[in-house]
């Protein structure tokens, strides 16, 4: 089914899409099977105000620091698209998933634990840290100005975290390769499109760009889709690393949002002129779908909150477990028994 031919109402997302997209193949809903509640804790449990605990606690965090917003969306995002949306990113240990090297920097932690503790503390053994994590990624983005998405939960939190499941691809990778991962966990080429513009802000790693700033493709020039400008402005902030040791300094992914720590339509403006600091950013630009969906989200962000209100949701439900399915974790750092997995 085709998201976007026309304006429709899905009562299940409590939203209304009214995107133009209309030769793009897209879900329309979440992807099947649907286990997750609207309003869990408020209608099944006692924890009746949960969400409010969450909501509270983000906002708090949200004004000492705005780039929590950024922090939880990477932290969501790396949890889900690896065993699914089971906490497993929260978990210490020596082998655990956040050890990975793709996982090289994450933060937000401190929030999850943060509000896990106040949850505890208010109606002790009810709130997943899988669903703390969805909720407050949820009202970070509304708080930077994204939507206030419906977040379906129910979720229960996942037992074990291996570094070696963790497969999150390189930001240098195609766009055709990138469609294929993401089609592997059940998403689309529009969920793609509008997911990638959780690069709208936050901050990267000069390593993950030092490819398309000095070899691209082990041809010894810089990316040639970077716009050259743009591109002499990056090598300034990231210079080429030529001995052990030296510095891997943090550069902004959109520097129109920067410090502010916003969503805007600025991230999809840049891509369309050749300023997208990851490669993958930049891949957009070269299929048609992401080409149109590119253009759409550029021309205004209302098409994008819409969009972003839908595939973050889809996301969610990735792998999620539920019933009688893992635990709900006292701390959200380790399983319940103590150990570390």
């Amino acid at each position: 089914m085709r998201r976007g031919q026309k304006c429709v109402f899905f009562p299940l997302l409590a939203i209304a899409l009214c995107l133009c997209i209309a030769n793009v193949d897209a879900g329309i809903t979440l992807q099947p099977p649907v286990k997750l509640k609207w309003h869990y804790y408020r209608q099944h449990t006692t924890c009746t105000y949960a969400e409010e605990f969450v909501r509270h606690q983000v906002e708090l965090f949200w004004k000492a620091d705005r780039s929590i917003t950024a922090k939880l969306l990477r932290l969501l995002y790396s949890d889900c698209f690896v065993t699914g949306c089971d906490a497993s990113i929260l978990l210490d240990g020596p082998d655990s998933e956040k050890t990975a090297p793709q996982n090289w920097g994450l933060g937000g932690f401190v929030a999850i634990d943060k509000i896990k503790e106040v949850l505890e503390i208010r109606c002790p053994g009810v709130v997943s840290c899988a669903d703390i994590l969805n909720l407050a990624t949820r009202d970070a983005v509304h708080l930077a100005g994204g939507p206030a998405y419906p977040v379906f939960t129910g979720r229960r939190d996942g037992v074990s975290s291996k570094a070696s499941t963790v497969d999150l691809p390189s930001p240098s990778i195609s766009g055709g390769e990138a469609l294929a991962y993401f089609k592997s966990r059940g998403l689309d080429v529009l969920d793609l499109g509008t997911l990638l513009g959780a690069h709208s802000m936050g901050r990267t790693h000069c390593r993950y760009i030092l490819d398309r700033l000095y070899n691209f493709n082990n041809t010894g020039r810089p990316d040639p889709s970077m716009n050259k400008a743009f591109a002499d402005q990056m090598r300034k902030q990231c210079p080429q690393r030529t001995k052990k040791g030296q510095s891997d300094p943090l550069v902004f992914l959109n520097p129109e949002s920067s410090s502010k720590y916003t969503l805007t339509e600025s991230f999809y403006k840049r891509v369309l002129s050749y300023q997208s600091v990851l490669g993958v950013d930049q891949q957009l630009l070269f299929s048609n779908d992401t080409l149109q969906i590119t253009q759409e989200f550029a021309g205004g962000f209302e098409y994008l909150r819409r969009s972003l209100a839908l595939s973050m949701s889809r996301m969610g439900n990735i792998n999620v477990l539920t019933g009688n399915a893992g635990e709900i974790r006292r701390n959200c750092r380790y399983i319940n028994d103590g150990k570390t997995q």
